[in-house]
């Protein structure tokens, strides 16, 4: 009996404990404000003709969206060209430049990379930090290439990365959608209520 009632009363105590809101600097830390940016990789005039029509045209349109929503929210925009040392596209050439199709501006700030990833030998990362910005949206070509690069070099350095769905292009359709399943993406609408939500805090 007597231990029966010692059982008892130890299971009180341990319910009572559990009750007892959390001492005051002993929660959990909220977590950080999301502060995003755009990053537009690649869209250039050279790498375009090798992409698979069917992302192309639908892809144009989410970028110029997604642009737009970034912009108006006043959210960066940074757009990245690629260019090999040896094979180019030379940067100022036709092939370096975005097509007119394509809605970034001059002051959007660009990044020019020579590897996959938009943040090995660029600036990239020291623009977003002087920006404040710890969430990566990234949309652009080569869906399995540059883009998938950018989006695992920007978790590397603890950016918190997802692609933009419907923005992204490569030369295959088919494996534009493998991408999906494999990295974190999200969809349009999704996207406006975070930057909307993000810019009323």
């Amino acid at each position: 009996m007597k231990m029966r009632r010692t059982m008892v009363v130890l299971a009180l105590v341990a319910l009572a404990v559990a009750s007892v809101p959390a001492v005051a600097g002993a929660e959990k830390p909220a977590p950080p404000k999301m502060r995003p940016a755009l990053v537009v990789v690649d869209v250039q005039n050279a790498w375009l003709p090798a992409m698979d029509p069917k992302d192309v045209k639908v892809a144009i349109e989410h970028i110029n969206w997604a642009i737009k929503l970034f912009r108006d929210n006043g959210f960066p925009v940074i757009r990245v060209y690629h260019t090999d040392p040896k094979e180019g596209p030379l940067p100022g050439s036709e092939g370096f430049a975005f097509p007119k199709n394509v809605a970034v501006t001059d002051a959007d700030a660009m990044v020019v990379k020579n590897y996959s990833s938009a943040f090995k030998k660029t600036d990239l990362d020291k623009v977003l930090k002087e920006k404040g910005v710890n969430t990566v949206f990234l949309v652009g070509l080569s869906a399995v290439g540059c883009v998938m690069a950018t989006y695992y070099g920007a978790d590397d350095l603890d950016y918190r990365p997802l692609m933009v769905k419907h923005a992204l292009i490569s030369h295959d359709a088919a494996l534009t959608k493998s991408v999906y399943d494999i990295c974190a993406n999200i969809s349009p609408a999704a996207l406006r209520l975070l930057i909307e939500t993000a810019k009323a805090q």
